[in-house]
């Protein structure tokens, strides 16, 4: 079996998750090719992307929409029925773009050329589209994991994306809250919906006993700097927490729409001396920045948009080597990072999405003498073991979409 992956983007920086999938894939013996719908902009990459040995494409897009009858007469010519077959996915064309089209039609040939077997999508957007355009012409099977934005922002075509989940071979989802999300709103793909986690590279990530905290408390955040990471959030209960007498060093790493607002905010706030923005950081960069730091910050939030987090990886990173987590109740956060109950012990400290109180309230416990860091560490080192090994979700992944 010879999986294609198809990406909207490739390299991409920041999505590392699929970097560490395909990595774990090939590791087992799996023979992967990638497609790329799309040129990546990123000045920054990841010396993870040089293990990678799978060969690159990228899609031919086309300028202008009268190039698609060429893509057409290409296709046909090498699978004499494609006119017919591509009439069966009519549903799905006419609601897509003639680009979207011209890159299914494109990648079907690849796949005859490639020997590709099955075709696997991440995200359930263009990236999807064109597989699943590409798997039908050419004969295959396809599969699509979908995350967060491709299925909760406000801008997702209902029909659209009922159609291609219809049509995927398997549908999988990274969270038990997306699962159960799908199933209720799409009934009629349960029969092949199914969860496989991200994961990480455990090797990657070693674990450290929790040191005592000092003064200050080191807090790092990471992430694209927009609404759903709710870093405005942190800004605000960084600013109570020193009103009331603590001390903090936090640390922001990445970039995005939101960075000029956000120093304009830490600035008002008067947190030039609390807070520093690190812009875009590498993996080894952000690994080191995890050995520096106390705690996690990830206050994520629903943006007005509906676009909200998966889980960051990152935050499974910190709980990975050891930091304390502190993250909100957003779609499936809580499934790794949740507070202590009758049947389990706290992975880390679990909030409201935007609230300012509860945040400054859970910087001050994890900097108190008496927090019980080692233990929680621990506890949440042993549930990434468990649930979030890319070794394991892999290959799940490889099973569930033969």
């Amino acid at each position: 079996m010879t999986v294609g992956y198809v990406v909207k983007v490739y390299p991409r920086f920041s999505e590392t998750f699929i970097v560490t999938e395909i990595l774990a894939r090939e590791a087992a013996g799996e023979q992967l090719a990638i497609y790329s719908t799309r040129p990546t902009t990123d000045a920054r990459f990841h010396p993870e992307i040089a293990k990678v040995q799978a060969p690159v494409t990228h899609l031919t897009r086309p300028a202008r929409s009268s190039e698609l009858f060429s893509s057409i007469k290409a296709v046909h010519a090498r699978i004499p029925d494609a006119i017919e077959r591509l009439a069966e996915l009519m549903p799905l064309v006419e609601r897509i773009d003639s680009g979207d089209l011209a890159q299914g039609l494109d990648l079907a040939r690849h796949v005859l050329d490639d020997g590709i077997t099955h075709l696997h999508a991440h995200f359930a957007t263009s990236s999807s589209r064109v597989a699943c355009i590409a798997a039908h012409l050419a004969g295959i099977t396809w599969s699509v994991t979908a995350h967060a934005k491709d299925i909760f922002h406000e801008s997702v075509d209902e029909r659209l994306l009922r159609e291609l989940l219809t049509r995927a071979d398997q549908v999988i989802t990274i969270s038990q809250y997306n699962l159960d999300h799908l199933a209720a709103r799409f009934p009629e793909i349960v029969d092949h919906l199914h969860l496989v986690r991200n994961g990480l590279d455990l090797a990657r990530f070693p674990y450290r006993a929790p040191r005592e905290v000092a003064t200050p408390l080191r807090v790092v955040a990471v992430g694209r700097l927009v609404e759903k990471k709710g870093f405005d959030v942190l800004l605000r209960s960084t600013r109570a927490a020193l009103d009331a007498g603590h001390e903090l060093d936090v640390r922001i790493a990445g970039d995005g729409e939101l960075d000029a607002k956000l120093r304009a905010l830490a600035t008002e706030l008067r947190l030039d001396d609390a807070v520093t923005f690190l812009g875009p950081r590498s993996q080894a960069e952000i690994t080191e920045l995890l050995h520096w730091a106390d705690v996690m910050a990830a206050p994520c939030v629903v943006g007005a948009d509906g676009n909200a987090d998966g889980l960051p990886t990152v935050l499974l990173e910190a709980m990975a080597v050891g930091v304390t987590a502190i993250s909100t109740r957003v779609t499936g956060i809580p499934e790794a990072v949740y507070p202590a109950d009758e049947s389990r012990p706290a992975t880390g400290l679990l909030l409201t999405p935007g609230s300012v109180e509860e945040l400054t309230d859970a910087l001050v416990e994890a900097a108190s003498a008496d927090f019980p860091r080692d233990e929680l560490a621990r506890t949440a080192r042993g549930l990434i073991e468990q649930e979030y090994n890319t070794a394991i979700q892999s290959q799940r992944l490889a099973e569930v979409t033969k």
